[in-house]
């Protein structure tokens, strides 16, 4: 899975607005906030500009990252940031049932790993991702 920290790197592609396509989040761009009412199948909305469809609303994506209520002392090389204690897990790009705000690319939320998992409401997912060695 991608750290925290390249999950917000692959979701702005380049941009420094809320989100890749502009600081507005309209319903035709993403799904979000029960605009579809459910998740929807992937590409249904346009790929940013490194290829990478949904990565605001549909499904809020786990990252590696162990939930912190800061940056204080993050790693500086992009790594996820582990602890002994990880109860809690980072979730980023919000989803189907969120709001436009928790989808920013900024935004980060925090979940439980104990959450109680029942698959045909359930608003979270996962990216894969594989490292490329040059």
């Amino acid at each position: 899975m991608l750290s925290e920290a390249e999950w917000e790197y692959v979701a702005r592609a380049g941009t420094r607005t809320a989100y890749h396509f502009g600081d507005e989040i309209p319903p035709r761009l993403a799904n979000f906030g029960e605009n579809a009412g459910k998740t929807v199948e992937v590409g249904s909305y346009p790929a940013n500009a490194f290829g990478l469809y949904d990565v605001h609303g549909n499904v809020a994506e786990w990252v590696s990252d162990c939930w912190h209520d800061s940056y204080l002392d993050a790693p500086s090389d992009g790594s996820a940031w582990m602890t002994d204690d990880c109860d809690d897990f980072v979730v980023r790009g919000g989803s189907w049932k969120t709001s436009a705000i928790a989808s920013r690319s900024a935004a980060r939320l925090s979940a439980s790993r104990f959450l109680p998992y029942h698959a045909s409401d359930q608003p979270f997912g996962f990216r894969v991702a594989r490292t490329l060695i040059p």
